[in-house]
């Protein structure tokens, strides 16, 4: 089961899990609404290395991004739910809106974004690139996001 970490245990934690030999995979998101895409991206990214460290966005930064009415579920519970997935090692809640500085701390092997992002256009891709990571981008499960589940809730 995964821990929810503090950023004081986050890098040193990293740096430990590198120190052992392992690959250190990262991922991030708002995880607002946990649903079958998000398990099998975390699943999936899990399977590209040793140990998955997922980089969830505070509320703060979901309402940022989202807008007013998001997140559904607070910070907490959203990182409490992570952690008890089997893929996921380790959770660190940022605040900013990109986890540019949560890769800054983890330094991955591999950093993982769902398809519908293109490496060029990642923020990220620079940060994890600069020490010797690679982004990989995984598939999306067809019609599945908090988006289109909202949506759907309204509706009825």
């Amino acid at each position: 089961m995964g821990r929810v970490l503090s950023s004081n245990e986050l890098s040193k934690i990293a740096l430990e899990e590198k120190k052992q030999g392992h690959k250190v995979v990262s991922t991030n998101g708002c995880f607002d609404i946990l649903h079958v895409g998000h398990a099998r991206i975390l699943k999936e990214a899990r399977q590209l290395g040793d140990c998955l460290f997922v980089g969830l966005n505070s509320d703060a930064s979901v309402k940022r991004l989202k807008g007013e009415s998001r997140p559904i579920n607070n910070q907490q519970d959203r990182a409490e739910l992570l952690s008890h997935l089997k893929s996921v090692d380790y959770v660190y809640i940022f605040d900013e809106d990109t986890p540019v500085e949560f890769l800054k701390m983890v330094q991955p092997n591999v950093h993982v974004k769902g398809a519908d992002y293109s490496k060029e256009r990642l923020e990220e891709t620079p940060v994890v690139e600069s020490f010797g990571g690679e982004v990989v981008l995984l598939p999306l499960v067809p019609a599945k996001s908090p988006t289109s589940l909202v949506d759907k809730i309204k509706q009825k």
